[in-house]
């Protein structure tokens, strides 16, 4: 296994990387930079794409372009023109929220979830974010509230169960998923974390084996874990101790690449760790990713 820096030009927040197996690239956000990237690792070019407000997470469309989450607006991106077109608002009563991490299912909806303000890395105003799904109708509707900061998702392969990151649960629930609905019911408790000595669970993806693999923010690392049983079953130590988020990708879908973060940093901070806000890449996991899935409106 090896552990090195993919795209050496560092964010402040980097999030949310999903691999688009058509294209054979990465689309990632830099959320308090306020971009969209989209690099391919092949020819190692990377377009960039301004947002004029945070953005939490992109995944692509299936018609072309890429769907984003940004400030409490769901709105499409075209890559060609490089526009932005708002499809809907959210937490219009709640003005300093914003969406933070999100997915599709495998019907094509997309899910992204929101959070309070954040004046301090994982010190948020509390309670006060929700999980939201747009499907493909373009109608939005609310799974449910009182939300500290929504961060990963993740499906089982037969779609019966998604997992979800609420951070400062410290925890990964599951909940019984209708992928013919979209309904959510019967949320456990699957897997709990000590933050002083893991980090807080951010992003998360899923392998073939149906293990999740968990990045641990202020950990400096990936978790891989076992929703079943709840159990740890290795680390992937990471250079960048604000570890933000992960997925599959590559032809074969068995490299992971890993976001990071250097938010509030001083430059000593930033001195000692170079690397923090690069994305990664870890080969020789001996695992493999589902396909990222697009969003189907």
């Amino acid at each position: 296994m090896a552990v090195s820096v993919a795209v050496d030009e560092p964010g402040i927040l980097m999030e949310g990387p999903h691999w688009d197996d058509r294209s054979g690239t990465l689309l990632y956000v830099d959320i308090h930079g306020q971009h969209v990237h989209r690099w391919d690792p092949v020819t190692k070019h990377k377009d960039t794409y301004d947002i004029d407000c945070m953005v939490g997470t992109v995944v692509p469309r299936e018609s072309g372009g890429a769907v984003v989450a940004a400030g409490t607006k769901f709105a499409f991106l075209d890559f060609e023109t490089r526009q932005l077109t708002d499809v809907a608002t959210v937490d219009q009563h709640k003005p300093t929220n914003r969406f933070n991490d999100g997915k599709c299912d495998a019907a094509g909806r997309f899910w992204a979830g929101t959070m309070g303000a954040e004046p301090v890395p994982t010190k948020v105003e509390r309670k006060v974010g929700s999980l939201y799904c747009l499907h493909t109708d373009g109608n939005v509707t609310k799974a449910f509230n009182e939300v500290d900061i929504s961060n990963g998702l993740a499906w089982t392969s037969d779609n019966s169960i998604m997992y979800y990151i609420d951070s400062l649960q410290y925890s990964v629930d599951a909940f019984d998923f209708d992928l013919c609905t979209g309904m959510l019911c019967n949320r456990r408790q699957v897997m709990t974390f000590n933050p002083q000595v893991d980090g807080v669970p951010d992003g998360m993806c899923i392998d073939t084996d149906g293990k999740l693999w968990i990045a641990m923010f202020n950990g400096g690392q990936v978790l891989q874990v076992d929703p079943n049983t709840g159990t740890q079953l290795r680390s992937i130590r990471v250079p960048a101790p604000q570890t933000s988020s992960c997925c599959f990708g590559g032809p074969n879908l068995d490299v992971m690449y890993v976001t990071s973060a250097r938010i509030g940093y001083s430059a000593e901070v930033i001195q000692q760790n170079p690397q923090s806000g690069c994305l990664f890449q870890v080969t020789g996991l001996g695992a493999r990713g589902t396909p990222g899935l697009c969003y189907n409106g």
